[in-house]
């Protein structure tokens, strides 16, 4: 015990001596309006898109709110609980969280553990409350991801030694993913690496060769899967099959349409009355196109594209390499998910269920983002001196 205390104190006193050159700043108040301001909207969306399934199944229509509130509560204790620690102490139990994670994203295919709905097993708990592994699995690898690049240096400049074995860890927990069936969050993870792999100076040439061993796997996934064929085709052409293939994507142009520049007015959507499938998940921004039009949408987006700046410029003012990987990897995570739920509904981007982060309802989801922004806050208390942010 002795040895391994005086083991650690050089270690320590270190990092200590490296940071005696930073500033410590408060909160940064930019990134929390703008993450505060994205909690509020989610909670009013989630109430005006989730109140009438909310009375027809539960006879409340506050019930989806309520338990949102509860998430949010949850979410908050462990942001504040992150934001406190040494973020250091997260690069010695990165390979723990990588193995933790990838068991859980196992555990939701065993019998009476994992829950299946709709034809897909995603969930660990009971049917009214849960938790989605691979909502953590993603910050999970965001972290294992910045502990290895922080320690790596320049071999992420080879391909072989460098980047591939890197590649290994993410495509484990991808195919998992991948097997739940959940493709938007498989391919989630595949960006949130390739943003940490750019940042960390992998060449683009090796990033390009990455991706383009990825494309035959993910067209026989797509060609082996009837309802995934199906909504290839409806990205292309929704008009083809209003009615079936394409219902999802016409249904939110339509609200998206309806709500002009200024909306038809805070809760007064028409396509949640049961028009618009999956209304306060996946396709809330859509209902939020609706009720707050135009200008509703574009505030949406700034907020998000202000919480991707702040991160930025957090991440370059960082006091060590961990901690800039870190900024990065939680910002991807977010604002790639937001972008990539954006393009759905706009008819942008194929069909995936993936939720708009903390907008949409969902505890895992939820829990997960106010995670990250907490590591982002974390690392953003320690500034250079000739930095300051």
């Amino acid at each position: 015990m002795h040895n391994a205390a005086a083991a650690r104190a050089p270690r320590k006193a270190e990092r200590t001596a490296k940071r005696s050159s930073y500033a410590t700043a408060p909160l940064d108040t930019v990134l929390f309006t703008a993450v505060a301001a994205l909690i509020g909207i989610g909670l009013v969306m989630v109430f005006s898109a989730s109140s009438a399934t909310a009375y027809a199944e539960h006879g409340d229509i506050a019930y989806y709110l309520k338990r949102q509130l509860v998430w949010l509560a949850i979410g908050l204790a462990g942001a504040y609980a992150l934001y406190r620690m040494d973020y250091q102490r997260l690069k010695s139990l990165a390979p723990y969280l990588l193995v933790i994670s990838i068991a859980l994203l196992a555990l939701v295919f065993v019998p009476h553990v994992g829950l299946g709905v709709n034809g897909g097993r995603r969930w660990i708990g009971t049917a009214h409350w849960s938790l989605e592994p691979s909502e953590f699995a993603k910050l999970a690898l965001v972290i294992y991801l910045s502990a290895i690049l922080s320690a790596r240096g320049a071999r992420i400049t080879s391909l072989v030694r460098g980047l591939v074995p890197l590649c290994i860890p993410v495509a484990i927990m991808a195919m998992l993913v991948l097997k739940e069936p959940d493709m938007g969050t498989a391919t989630l993870l595949l960006f949130i690496a390739l943003a940490l792999f750019f940042a960390a100076g992998a060449r683009l040439v090796h990033l390009f060769a990455v991706v383009l061993a990825t494309v035959p796997f993910a067209a026989l996934t797509v060609l082996a899967s009837p309802y995934r064929r199906a909504r290839i085709f409806a990205f292309v052409d929704p008009w083809k099959d209003p009615l079936n293939t394409g219902f999802h994507i016409v249904q939110s142009l339509l609200a998206l349409g309806s709500g002009g520049i200024f909306g038809v007015g805070l809760g007064a959507s028409r396509a949640k009355f049961f028009y618009l499938p999956e209304q306060y998940t996946d396709f809330i921004f859509s209902v939020l196109g609706e009720e707050l039009g135009l200008i509703g949408t574009l505030a949406v987006i700034a907020l998000f594209v202000t919480l991707a700046y702040r991160a930025v410029r957090i991440a370059l003012a960082a006091p060590d390499r961990f901690g800039f990987f870190l900024v990065i990897g939680c910002a991807a995570m977010i604002t790639i998910q937001a972008f990539v739920n954006i393009g759905v509904v706009s008819s942008s981007w194929p069909v995936t269920g993936v939720p708009l982060p903390f907008i949409s309802f969902g505890g895992s989801s939820l829990i997960v983002n106010l995670l990250a922004v907490a590591l982002i806050a974390n690392v953003g208390r320690y500034r250079r001196i000739s930095g300051h942010v």
